[in-house]
């Protein structure tokens, strides 16, 4: 069974190990990237892309790094999961979720706004209650072996400077392990996310952009 750690408002990093409650302390701020211990990405033959008016429950993901971001009247929970990423924004009681993962992942049909299977291109937009607007786009890039290790290469590279990287085992002894890096981009009233996930199994790279923009 993995491990999935979480920061909570104290500087005591809490997960599950076989089953039992571990509590470690470590000397950690609030926002700060936990680089977890390396986890094998399940294969995805189908990947989907939606959008939730609502939270969506913890418990429905494997979750390896997670980092919050506040900023004047919205909050952001950003996360790499083991089949992709999953963004909650809010701002005072409204909420959305977005999350790009495997398309048999068991996910509820209630306050879903946008479902899209990622193949090829795709861009999509939203206008909210109350003038908040949320915008996507995303590509499914197939490569060769050569690129693919090239592009894994400017991801470790990338991390070194900003965002957050996640490198999973391999699921071969030749084949490297894949990675999920996300940025963000915070500003007063416009919130972004760029995610790039990669695929050694199908030599493939997922790229996505979204924004949640308040009215003006």
């Amino acid at each position: 069974m993995q491990t999935a750690f979480r920061v909570s408002p104290t500087v005591s990093i809490i997960g599950f190990v076989r089953g039992q409650l571990v509590s470690r302390y470590y000397p950690v701020q609030l926002t700060t990237r936990i680089l977890v211990v390396l986890s094998v990405r399940p294969k995805i033959a189908e990947l989907v892309f939606q959008l939730y008016g609502r939270s969506l429950h913890p418990e429905l993901f494997e979750t390896y790094q997670t980092q919050t971001i506040k900023r004047g009247p919205y909050e952001a929970l950003v996360q790499i999961t083991s089949t992709g990423h999953l963004v909650t924004w809010k701002c005072g009681d409204f909420r959305l979720t977005e999350i790009a993962t495997a398309a048999h992942h068991p996910l509820p049909k209630l306050r879903r706004l946008m479902s899209h299977r990622l193949k090829g291109d795709r861009c999509d937009q939203l206008e909210c209650h109350g003038g908040i607007k949320y915008e996507m786009a995303c590509s499914l890039e197939p490569t060769n072996l050569d690129k693919f290790l090239a592009y894994q290469k400017q991801l470790t590279l990338q991390a070194t400077r900003q965002g957050m990287l996640q490198k999973f085992e391999s699921t071969g002894r030749l084949e490297p392990g894949a990675m999920s890096y996300i940025n963000v981009d915070s500003r007063d009233r416009t919130f972004r996310v760029q995610a790039f996930h990669t695929f050694p199994d199908d030599c493939a790279v997922l790229k996505t952009q979204s924004s949640f923009q308040l009215p003006k």
